[in-house]
């Protein structure tokens, strides 16, 4: 089964995350599906405009834990190349020349709230839930954390980065992550609205407004990006990762052993 949903018409390319099975979970499947798909959409003159969204109950519940686990065993290089397609895809979709809806609903986690941050206009339903929780599983937000920060700023950073509590639309609000929330059957006429009046502005002129606020507003840079990728791929071999996401899987608390 494909891990995206495509379809195009009218100037408007939707594309859907598809594993609702595990909550639209990150594998390496549905990252290199989903830059394929954008980079299509990219080159076809007839789409101008994205919306990207969800199937099932859930956004995006970040990276597929089954996944990351099976990466134990690799060596460093290994883990820093997988790391790398994340931040790689992420850092695509967050300078993607199109204008980018993005539409959450149920909850974003991890990774799917790094998708939410790298939109340009972000749309949620009503009770939507929030988290980046990688330190209860002993890993960090790493290779998400320049757009996630960039997008709420550090206090929001400070606060979630390091409770790893959930938080919802409000907050979402508060910190500039998400624009609009709405019941979650106004979702899609509310992004096609939105996309429809996109596609009234200068397709060359959206794009350099998109250049603008990158060159403007953006620090994000090689060597933080670079950073992150280190880090995650260090962690997530770390004995603290490995029993955080066993136990997750396991559906019991976590042993932390403190590192000497």
């Amino acid at each position: 089964m494909s891990t995206i949903i495509f379809e195009q018409t009218n100037g408007i390319a939707r594309i859907k995350l598809n594993r609702p099975d595990v909550r639209n979970a990150f594998n390496a499947e549905l990252i290199q599906e989903l830059s394929d798909t954008f980079k299509k959409v990219e080159k076809d003159a007839a789409s101008r405009v994205v919306i990207l969204s969800g199937e099932g109950g859930f956004f995006c519940a970040g990276a597929d834990l089954n996944w990351m686990k099976s990466f134990v065993g690799a060596s460093r290089e290994e883990n820093e190349a997988d790391a790398r397609k994340l931040g790689d895809l992420l850092y695509y979709l967050n300078n993607f020349p199109k204008p980018l809806i993005v539409v959450a609903h149920g909850a974003a986690v991890g990774g799917g709230v790094g998708l939410v941050a790298v939109a340009d206009i972000a749309l949620a339903a009503e009770e939507t839930v929030y988290s980046l929780a990688e330190v209860k599983l002993g890993l960090i937000p790493a290779v998400i954390s320049p757009f996630v920060i960039a997008k709420m700023g550090e206090a929001g950073a400070r606060r979630y980065f390091l409770t790893g509590e959930k938080f919802g639309n409000d907050e979402a609000m508060r910190f500039g992550l998400i624009h609009e929330q709405l019941e979650s059957d106004q979702l899609q006429a509310r992004a096609g609205e939105l996309a429809k009046s996109l596609l009234s502005s200068g397709p060359e002129a959206l794009k350099a407004a998109k250049e603008l606020i990158s060159k403007v507003g953006s620090s994000i840079n090689q060597e933080v990006r670079e950073y992150t990728v280190k880090k995650i791929s260090e962690l997530r071999v770390s004995a603290e990762a490995q029993e955080g996401i066993a136990a997750f899987l396991e559906k019991r608390k976590a042993n932390w052993i403190p590192q000497k």
